[in-house]
């Protein structure tokens, strides 16, 4: 596959008389980070667990690397096993393996957790241990599916960028699968949307790293995304007022001695007020 790691073509994937995935193609290359964006329903983890050889496939062809992992949305911890039985679960037993498991669990802040039980953890920790299990297999291809999605802001944050420096220090080739526009911009190389079947867009994301949200060509990105998955953003709207009359230089004119008394109403004169107006503006997938 040279410099390859992922190629898909023409890839098909139906349920019930409904093809999920259409004709999809994809390549990513070897260390490259790629995003994918989609609505609910749209395939995206379907197309995940189809390159994971976790789900099969209807047509078309599929050649990924033999070492692949995946870290789910939540942790999936063995809990009888503590944390280090757990990052190096399946793996031969002995010492080698036990400072493997460490060294990974250093990368990820858990050294001092390794003999702790899952259920101590916190859900940021516990997912932490999850990503240290999927890079201690070393693997060609590591598969993200919404790793992030139930964790808080703040610790959300905090992983995409263990996430994005594990990645860029290790080199596997990256699938994440998520919703959240703001985290593929930030993290992807690329950023692919899934729609009808098929990707409506495949973008390369040129802008150094570390990646400041408010930077122009972020918004911009994001805009055109959100456009292609069908948000559209409404323009801010502005509250215009009166502006009271300056009247700090002005002389004093006394009183307007031509000044009438005012007319008294009439019954059915209407509403003078100004009013800002309401808005209602082939089959089977080929592994190597």
């Amino acid at each position: 596959m040279n410099d390859t790691a992922v190629h898909v073509r023409g890839l098909r994937r139906v349920f019930a008389g409904r093809a999920v995935l259409d004709g999809l193609d994809l390549t990513i290359a070897r260390g490259e980070f790629v995003a994918l964006l989609g609505a609910s329903g749209s395939g995206k983890t379907t197309l995940l667990r189809i390159l994971g050889a976790l789900d099969r496939t209807d047509g078309g062809t599929v050649l990924v690397p033999g070492v692949r992992t995946i870290v789910f949305q939540e942790p999936r911890l063995v809990p009888s096993k503590k944390v280090l039985a757990n990052t190096v679960v399946a793996m031969p037993r002995g010492a080698a393996t036990r400072e493997t498991g460490l060294r990974a669990l250093r990368e990820v802040g858990l050294a001092a957790h390794a003999d702790a039980w899952p259920g101590t953890l916190s859900g940021g920790e516990a997912q932490r241990v999850a990503l240290a299990r999927a890079l201690v297999r070393r693997p060609e291809l590591l598969l993200l599916d919404e790793p992030f999605a139930a964790l808080d802001a703040l610790t959300r944050l905090k992983m995409q960028d263990l996430v994005g420096e594990l990645c860029r220090r290790h080199r596997p080739a990256v699938l994440l699968v998520t919703h959240d526009v703001d985290e593929a911009v930030r993290l992807a190389d690329r950023v692919a949307v899934l729609r009808d079947g098929h990707l409506v867009t495949d973008e390369t994301v040129g802008i150094a790293h570390p990646r400041d949200p408010a930077h122009p060509a972020f918004a911009a990105l994001r805009r055109r995304l959100l456009g292609d998955l069908g948000v559209h953003q409404q323009p801010e709207r502005h509250v215009l007022t009166h502006a009271e009359p300056d009247t700090e230089h002005e002389p004093d004119a006394g009183p307007d001695v031509r000044a009438k008394p005012p007319s008294p109403p009439h019954a059915h004169e209407p509403d003078r007020e100004a009013r800002v107006p309401e808005a209602h503006e082939p089959t089977g997938a080929t592994l190597s």
